[in-house]
C-alpha cells in the first residue's frame, strides 16, 4: 500500500480523508496547524505550517501522492493578510517541495468561491473565474501556482461547493439550532434558488480516483438533482419533526442588511454566503463523471439531514470542543441571534 501526505488533515474534510486512506490500508502523514483529532497505526500527524519549507523537506519525501486540503477560511478572527499568506504562499511552498521530492500526483481542493455571482445554468470548467473576496482569490491563485508546475507532477484540481457530511458544523449549526428548536427557518426571497452541495464521502471518492488515475485537469463537482433551497430545508424540517417551518424575508432589503452587518463585523455571513442564500450555483459535473468515472451518491437534502441528525445527537460534545477547525465547531451567531429571538 502507499504512503500519502494530507495537508489540513485535522480539518473537516482532511480528517475524513485520513480515516478513509487508513481504512484502505495506506500510511498517512498529515501536516496541519492544529493537532490531530485521533491517533491510529500508520498515521503520522505533524503540527506545522505548510509555508515552512524546512518542515516540508523533512516530511514530504517518500510519499506517493499529496492531497492538499489545507486552507484558512475568510471568517472569524483570521486577518486577510494571514489568509492570503497561508493559502497562497503555503500552496507555493508545498508545490516546490512536491516537485523537489519527485512525487507524481497532487490533488488540490479548490472552490466555487472562484465566482462572485450566481448562474442561471450549470457552471463549466471553462467559465472564467471572477472571485469577489479574498478566499476565492486565494484559491484561484493556488490553481495558477499549481498550473505552473505542470511539468513536475500531475495536478488534479477539484472545484468544490459546500462540503456536507455528519460532523459538518460552522454556519450550518445556526440553521440546525433553528430547526431543532422548532423556529421559523428564514429564506431570503422565495427560496427558489438552487445551490449545490457535495457529500464529503463523494468528494473523497473523486480525490482517490484522481490519484489512482494520475489525472491532470480541472473538475467541478457536486450533487445531482439539486432542488431549491426551500425544498432542501423542508426535507430536513419534515424529518426533524420539531414544528419548524420555512418563512420568507424580502430579498433586496435583507441583502442590504446582511452587507451592512458584515461591514460592521456583527454577522458571520460574508459575500460568499449572500450568493448561497439568494442565488443559484450548480456545477456541470459531466466532465468529472466522464473523466474519472465518478458518480455522486447523496442529494442535498439527504446529506444535510445526516449533518442535522449528527448535530442533535452530539450537541454536548460539540459545545465542549476546543482547538478544532472552523467547520468542526459551531459558528458564532452574532446579530443572527436577534432574528432567532423573533422566530
Amino acid at each position: 500500500m502507499a504512503r500519502v501526505l494530507v495537508t489540513g488533515g485535522s480539518g473537516f474534510l482532511g480528517s475524513l480523508l485520513v480515516r478513509r486512506l487508513l481504512d484502505d490500508g495506506h500510511s498517512v502523514t498529515s501536516v496541519d496547524l492544529l493537532p490531530a483529532t485521533f491517533a491510529a497505526p500508520n498515521f503520522t500527524p505533524v503540527v506545522g505550517d505548510i509555508r515552512d519549507r524546512a518542515l516540508l523537506d523533512r516530511h514530504v519525501p517518500g510519499h506517493e501522492a499529496v492531497f492538499h486540503c489545507a486552507a484558512l477560511l475568510a471568517h472569524g478572527t483570521i486577518k486577510p493578510r494571514e489568509l492570503w499568506a497561508s493559502n497562497v504562499e503555503g500552496t507555493r511552498v508545498l508545490a516546490q517541495a512536491t516537485a523537489a521530492s519527485g512525487i507524481r500526483s497532487l490533488v488540490y481542493i479548490s472552490s466555487n468561491c472562484l465566482w462572485a455571482r450566481g448562474f442561471d445554468r450549470p457552471v463549466r470548467e471553462d467559465d472564467e473565474p471572477a472571485p469577489c473576496e479574498i478566499y476565492g482569490q486565494s484559491k484561484l491563485e493556488g490553481e495558477r501556482i499549481l498550473a505552473a508546475h505542470a511539468g513536475d507532477f500531475a495536478t488534479t484540481i477539484i472545484r468544490s461547493p459546500t462540503i456536507i457530511d455528519e460532523g459538518r458544523l460552522g454556519l450550518l449549526a445556526i440553521l440546525f439550532d433553528f430547526i431543532r428548536e422548532g423556529r421559523r427557518v428564514w429564506l431570503v426571497g422565495e427560496g427558489s434558488n438552487r445551490y449545490q452541495f457535495i457529500y464529503a464521502k463523494d468528494l473523497i471518492a473523486a480525490m482517490l480516483l484522481a490519484w489512482r488515475q494520475t489525472a491532470s485537469g480541472v473538475f467541478g463537482i457536486g450533487a445531482d438533482d439539486v432542488g431549491s433551497m426551500r425544498e432542501t430545508f423542508q426535507h430536513v424540517i419534515a424529518h426533524a419533526g420539531t414544528g419548524a417551518r420555512t418563512a420568507h424575508l424580502p430579498l433586496k432589503p435583507t441583502l442590504l442588511a446582511m452587507r451592512a452587518a458584515h461591514a460592521l463585523r456583527v454577522s458571520p455571513l460574508g459575500p460568499y454566503h449572500y450568493r448561497m442564500i439568494a442565488e443559484s450555483f450548480v456545477f456541470d459535473t459531466s466532465r468529472i463523471k466522464a473523466g474519472l468515472g465518478w458518480q455522486p451518491t447523496l442529494t442535498n437534502g439527504d446529506m444535510l439531514l445526516a449533518a442535522y441528525r449528527y448535530y442533535v445527537a452530539n450537541r454536548a460534545e460539540i459545545a465542549a470542543r476546543r482547538d478544532v477547525s472552523a467547520h468542526r465547531q459551531a459558528a458564532n451567531m452574532g446579530v443572527i441571534r436577534v432574528l432567532k429571538w423573533v422566530s
